[in-house]
C-alpha cells in the first residue's frame, strides 16, 4: 500500500488553474498533489544572436524553487544555477520545443518561467505538463494579434514519474517514494504517444526489461490522463 493511499497507477490530484498570472502572455498554477509550480510564458520579439537570420524562433525555459517550497530552507540561487537546476531548464526547454515547429515562429522567442512554491517530488514533470499550457496561451495570443499565420503547435506533451517503491512499479511518485525508490524514471511523451525523452536511474541493484516495461505502460497511461486534464484547463482559458 502507497502512502498516500493510492493505487499503482493511480496520478496524485491534479489542478490545472489557467491565466495565474494577469502580465504573462500565458500562464497556469499547477498542482500534482502537494507539489504546486506556477508557470509563466513571455513573449519577446527577437531570438538568441546564434539563431539571427536562419527564420526561426525558439522556446527556452527557466526554473527555481522558492526557498520554503520544502520543509527547510532552500538558498536562492543568485547567480549561477546549479548543476541540477541548469539539467531541469534544458530539459522542460527540450520537451517544448520538440513539439513546435520553430519555423513557423520566425524571429518570436517564448521563455517558460517555472517557479516552485512548494515541492512534494515530481517538479520537473509538473513543470514540463504546466509550461505547455502556458505555451498554447502565448501562442493562442500571437495568433490573435496577428503575429503567427499558423499555430506552430503540432501536438501536446506532458512528463510524469515512475518508480520501483518497495517492489512494485508505481505512477507519479512524491518525495517519499522517489527517496526510497529502488529505481526511478522521467517520461516525456507527446499526445500521439511519442517519446520526448526519458530519464531512468536504478538506486541499488539495476531493473531489466519487464520492470522498464511496466514503468513505460504506467507513465503511457498517467501522460493520456494528464493531457485530458491540460485540455479541460486551455478550454476554460
Amino acid at each position: 500500500m502507497r502512502s498516500s493511499k493510492r493505487k499503482a497507477d493511480e496520478l496524485r490530484k491534479i489542478e490545472i488553474i489557467p491565466n495565474f498570472n494577469p502580465y504573462a502572455e500565458g500562464s497556469c498554477l499547477i498542482k500534482c498533489g502537494n507539489t504546486h509550480v506556477v508557470c509563466t510564458a513571455s513573449v519577446q520579439d527577437k531570438v538568441p544572436a546564434w539563431l539571427k537570420g536562419q527564420n526561426k524562433g525558439w522556446i527556452t525555459a527557466e526554473y527555481g524553487m522558492l526557498p520554503r517550497s520544502t520543509q527547510t530552507r532552500v538558498a536562492r540561487e543568485t547567480s549561477k544555477p546549479s548543476g541540477r537546476t541548469q539539467e531541469i531548464q534544458r530539459l522542460i526547454g527540450r520537451a517544448l520545443r520538440a513539439v513546435v515547429d520553430l519555423e513557423a515562429m520566425k524571429d518570436i522567442s517564448i521563455c517558460i518561467d517555472c517557479d516552485v512554491i512548494q515541492a512534494d517530488g515530481g517538479t520537473r514533470t509538473a513543470s514540463i505538463t504546466g509550461g505547455y499550457i502556458a505555451l498554447v496561451q502565448a501562442i493562442t495570443k500571437l495568433q490573435k494579434e496577428g503575429k503567427l499565420p499558423v499555430n506552430p503547435i503540432k501536438e501536446a506533451v506532458a512528463a510524469v514519474s515512475c518508480a520501483i517503491h518497495n517492489g512494485t512499479p508505481v505512477l507519479d511518485v512524491d518525495y517519499i517514494e522517489d527517496s526510497n525508490a529502488q529505481a526511478d524514471m522521467n517520461f516525456v511523451l507527446t499526445e500521439s504517444g511519442k517519446i520526448v525523452e526519458i530519464q531512468g536511474t536504478a538506486e541499488e541493484n539495476p531493473f531489466g526489461d519487464d520492470d522498464f516495461a511496466k514503468l513505460y505502460s504506467l507513465a503511457k497511461k498517467g501522460i493520456a490522463e494528464l493531457i485530458i486534464k491540460q485540455k479541460e484547463a486551455l478550454r476554460k482559458a
